[in-house]
Parts: structure tokens; C-alpha cells; sequence
């Protein structure tokens, strides 16, 4: 079995910053992609950005120039730096991963997600 566990969202002012976290624990071998996924409320679960093991990286168009999304493979961990947060960026942020495990096979999995909360 594999969680995944975030932190790091809260209550920030408009133009701020926040860094989420996700850390990934359990039988895992190797985590491929990772990805941020945020959800506000009466909204669709929406992309933010993903992450392959090798470092590629993309984004919604709604939060380049502003997010940004990394990795450490050594620790299986998952970073979201925002900055310059708008308040259409408050939403449930969520983590997830493509997980093989020792034994080769390969499920996907989700985090319970952080609130981020952006006041004008």
C-alpha cells in the first residue's frame, strides 16, 4: 500500500506565496509522473501541473509564470512552489502518483489534499 500526504497550504493574502508538499510512503519502487490537481468548490477537478521522473515538467495555462512544480526521486517527494497567488487559485490542492511497486505492478494513487485559500 502507498499514501501520499500533503501539507503546506493555508490562508494567504493575494500576491503571496505558499509551497505544498507531498511526500509518497509505502511499498514503492519507483514513482513515474507526479502531478498537482486542485478542485474548488461546485468545480471540476482541474490540472495544475505534472512532473515525470526525469524533471519534465508541465503546467495549466493559468498558472505558468507562477508555479512551480518540482521533485526529489531520492526521497519521493513532490514540491508545488506558488507565487504571485491569485484568489481564483483557492482550491483543495491534491497530489498524485503513478507508483510501480517491488513487485512490478503499477497503480495510481491519490493524496487527501491541502486547502489553499487566497484572500483579495
Amino acid at each position: 500500500q502507498v499514501q501520499l500526504v500533503e501539507s503546506g497550504g493555508g490562508l494567504v493574502q493575494a500576491g503571496g506565496s505558499l509551497r505544498l508538499s507531498c511526500a509518497a510512503s509505502g511499498r514503492i519502487f519507483k514513482i513515474a509522473a507526479m502531478g498537482w490537481y486542485r478542485q474548488a468548490p461546485g468545480k471540476q477537478r482541474q490540472l495544475v501541473a505534472t512532473i515525470t521522473f526525469g524533471g519534465s515538467t508541465n503546467y495549466a495555462d493559468s498558472v505558468k509564470g507562477r508555479f512551480t512544480i518540482s521533485r526529489d526521486n531520492a526521497k519521493n517527494t513532490m514540491f508545488l512552489q506558488m507565487n504571485n497567488l491569485k484568489p481564483e487559485d483557492t482550491a483543495a490542492y491534491s497530489c498524485n502518483a503513478d507508483v510501480t511497486n517491488y513487485s512490478g505492478g503499477r497503480n495510481n494513487y491519490w493524496g487527501q489534499g491541502t486547502q489553499v485559500t487566497v484572500s483579495s
